[in-house]
């Protein structure tokens, strides 16, 4: 290491505090500190001017207590220039000072180089000036070994503000008062430690006013002489600001890039999008959208027309909380004319404006709060900017600044229409979607069962789980139905596809099912129908060559817990599993049938017989998990998460999935539904032959009242004899024996008659004088629901009545029938 001599503070181990006075004092002017080169240059010991006012030393203390020089005061950051100040022995002692601000608001440094006993020969600062000339680019200062000023030309003096005279002496640190201060002077003392030059690139405030932040480019250059060693340092500055700002903006579209449009949620797009802006272009962003931007109403192509309904979506500000914001996030809020939301919206181009304009004046007289805030912070630039994407205006973003002393120009209006531009296409694109999932929830809902039955037969519960990016929309679909004589069907199926597409094939589906139930036709002859109604889809939709476009396959299964049978058929669909209340657990051998829309192929049921409390599974593929897993290994987590049931049906389902649905998403649609099996004994259901012949009618009756008083429905007997003697007696007129009347009690009361006669019954208007006609019309006005069903002996007539009947048989008004 090269040194000049022995005798400088730096190669003693440090530096020398007393080269420079320094003392700080508060806002209200008391001195708070005070070095011992304060008291080498004025004579006064610490003790005796901390706590007093600063002005009593100087020389004419009269003017530095005026409102005057206090208003002065609260308006600088930075003073300097020769004070006349009072020594202790009462001489008057000129004394060039600097004086800044060390934090806003807070106490000021002041600072001179104190007199020193040895000063260098002129000479040698001669022969720094030759060295700084021909080994140092301009603007230059130097430095000497003790990192203290020595020298500065006539450029330096220019950027700085400040001239040669009034701070030499100083230390850097001491001249800027910064925190990049530290950063050069570390830069420094490696030159004077290796004597190897030293870039670093630093963004300060220059001038007096220190208005304006440059980007510098400052190199450190070691001054040698002929024999090598280091006496000093100098220092070249560069000017980068151009190169620093074009590169700062690159570096903000590039984030806005990676950051804005990372999801399909408008709000959260809105939130990046301010996020990316603050702090890098503003203090505070605000993001307005259309009020109408998620209804179905067409937006304005256009410029919009004042005043402008606008929700707040998003905002970002550099302090927590964004305190200057005076509308919540979510909240529509009307502007008017002289807002610049609405300003900027009307003309249909970024407005900057600044806080003393009359339009913000009379924008925060509007809402007393808003104009407090823009005082209280001092905003005093605000620039809007309209986001537009396609053509379409989709709301507003206004950047105010109060922290950044600059005011915003033409090149931030640039910016930041560049990034409102990419926002407002992410905006546009997360709407689209938003608009069409929206779609897709509606249809999926409308067609899915918003609650699910709960009929005697069976306790239900489901789950449905969408794939892709859609969150309800898919093929997948489930559906108890309730039938007559007690019994229940179960119906699962999957559509091919995802998405609305899907759907709304799933609604035809289930809706073809629900009537085609209705009709009570057997399982296998269910899915016949079913598989001619695709084929007919796929041929509306042109897909005749490629029937699994528009496939499809199902399981359905009647349940009757008389009998406690049920019977299945299959269309492609996967095995229903079995849980016994046992604990075993098995999957049914139902015959697998071809997929829905193949054609000419046959459909087979099984049937088989369900103890009570067993559960049945019925589910999609997609509950059997993705490409890792095969359909056995899916198998055996799903037997062994029936084998040990949760309680509840419910706790079930939820056991299922996560037991093979571990991960958060699902590559599949999957439906579950789970059937547990109630069972009705002899005690709820009376069954009587009845022969052919008139005289049995009344002999029903008495049968009929007798069971009903056995079972505490006497309020019900007037009703249902009448319901039993017409139906009892249409079968021995007009049907084949052999007729069997039956009883059902469970949740209601439900009266079956069954014959021979593959006849359906037709209910008809009798005329006037027809003695015949009225008996179904009868059954119908007193059951709550009736119908028949084939069998394969062949039919049934049945009525199904609430339980109590709600009205006596003497109020029954008959002659309405007629």
């Amino acid at each position: 290491m090269k040194r000049r001599d022995s005798g400088s503070a730096w190669e003693r181990g440090g530096f020398d505090e007393t080269d420079t006075a320094q003392a700080t004092v508060s806002d209200d002017g008391t001195l708070t500190s005070w070095n011992e080169g304060a008291r080498r240059l004025l004579g006064h010991p610490s003790p005796d001017v901390v706590g007093r006012p600063a002005a009593e030393l100087l020389a004419d203390p009269g003017r530095a207590t005026g409102a005057e020089a206090r208003h002065a005061r609260a308006r600088l950051t930075r003073w300097h220039g020769t004070v006349a100040l009072r020594h202790r022995d009462g001489r008057e002692l000129p004394v060039p000072l600097l004086a800044h601000r060390r934090r806003p608001e807070g106490d000021w440094l002041l600072v001179t180089a104190a007199p020193r006993v040895e000063w260098p020969p002129e000479s040698w600062n001669d022969a720094l000036m030759q060295w700084a000339y021909t080994q140092s680019p301009c603007p230059m200062a130097i430095y000497d070994a003790d990192m203290r000023l020595r020298k500065v030309n006539a450029e330096m003096a220019r950027v700085t503000g400040l001239p040669e005279t009034e701070i030499r002496g100083l230390r850097l640190s001491e001249i800027k008062g910064k925190l990049q201060s530290e950063q050069l002077e570390a830069a420094m003392r490696h030159v004077l430690t290796t004597g190897e030059p030293r870039e670093v690139e630093t963004q300060l405030r220059t001038g007096s006013g220190e208005m304006k932040e440059q980007a510098w480019s400052a190199r450190f250059a070691p001054l040698q002489a002929r024999d090598g060693r280091v006496y000093a340092v100098c220092m070249a500055a560069h000017d980068i600001t151009d190169q620093y700002l074009a590169r700062q903006r690159l570096l903000l579209l590039s984030a806005a890039s990676e950051r804005i449009g990372s999801t399909l949620d408008i709000d959260h797009t809105a939130q990046e999008l301010a996020d990316v802006c603050v702090p890098r272009l503003a203090d505070y962003a605000s993001i307005d959208l259309l009020d109408r931007l998620t209804q179905e109403e067409e937006l304005p192509s256009g410029p919009l027309a004042d005043p402008v309904v606008l929700r707040r979506a998003a905002r970002q500000s550099i302090y927590e909380g964004c305190p200057e914001s005076v509308v919540p996030l979510g909240k529509v809020d009307t502007y008017p004319k002289v807002s610049p939301m609405a300003e900027c919206l009307v003309a249909g181009h970024p407005i900057i404006h600044a806080s003393t304009d009359p339009s913000i004046a009379e924008w925060g007289a509007l809402k007393p709060e808003r104009g407090q805030a823009i005082r209280r912070f001092g905003v005093h630039s605000i620039m809007s900017v309209p986001i537009r994407a396609r053509g379409t205006t989709l709301g507003v973003a206004v950047f105010a600044r109060h922290r950044t002393p600059e005011a915003f120009a033409q090149d931030d209006v640039v910016l930041a229409e560049e990034i409102t531009t990419r926002a407002a296409v992410c905006v546009d694109n997360a709407r689209r979607f938003t608009r069409e999932r929206d779609t897709a929830l509606a249809l999926q809902r409308s067609l899915l069962p918003q609650t699910l039955p709960q009929p005697p037969a069976v306790e239900v519960a489901s789950r449905y789980l969408p794939a892709g990016p859609y969150a309800g929309a898919g093929g997948d679909w489930f559906d108890v139905i309730p039938l007559s004589g007690a019994r229940v069907a179960l119906v699962v199926g999957d559509v091919v596809g995802h998405g609305i597409q899907a759907s709304a094939t799933m609604g035809r589906l289930r809706t073809a099912v629900r009537t085609l139930a209705d009709v009570d036709l057997p399982p296998d002859e269910l899915l016949t129908h079913l598989d001619d109604l695709v084929i007919h889809l796929a041929a509306e939709t042109g897909a005749e060559e490629a029937t699994g476009d528009v496939g499809a396959t199902c399981l359905y299964a009647v349940y009757d817990p008389v009998s406690h049978r049920c019977s299945l058929a299959a269309a492609g669909h996967p095995a229903p599993a079995l849980a016994r209340p046992d604990g075993s657990v098995e999957f049914l051998p139902v015959p697998p049938g071809p997929p829905l829309g193949v054609g000419g192929l046959p459909f087979e049921a099984m049937e088989t017989e369900l103890p009570e409390d067993a559960v049945l599974a019925l589910y999609t593929n997609g509950l059997m998990g993705g490409w890792d897993r095969d359909v056995d290994e899916g198998r055996l987590l799903l037997a062994d998460a029936l084998a040990h049931p949760c309680g509840s049906l419910n706790g079930t389902c939820d056991a299922v999935l996560r037991a093979l649905l571990p991960g958060e998403g699902v590559l599949d649609d999957v439906a579950l539904l789970l059937a547990r099996t109630r069972a009705l004994d002899a005690a709820h259901v009376a069954t009587w032959d009845v022969p052919a012949d008139p005289a049995w009618v009344a002999r029903s009756r008495r049968n009929v009242t007798q069971r009903l008083t056995e079972w505490g429905l006497d309020e019900a007997v007037f009703t249902t004899e009448l319901v039993v003697s017409e139906l009892v007696t249409n079968a021995i007129r007009h049907a084949v024996p052999p007729i069997q009347l039956r009883l059902i009690h469970d949740h209601s009361l439900i009266c079956e008659v069954t014959d021979s006669s593959s006849t359906a019954p037709h209910m008809r208007r009798a005329r006037t004088f027809d003695e015949g006609g009225r008996g179904l019309l009868l059954v119908a006005r007193l059951s709550q629901r009736w119908g028949s069903r084939q069998t394969a002996e062949g039919k049934t007539i049945w009525s199904e009545q609430t339980l109590p009947v709600g009205l006596p048989g003497e109020l029954l008004d008959l002659d309405q029938l007629d």
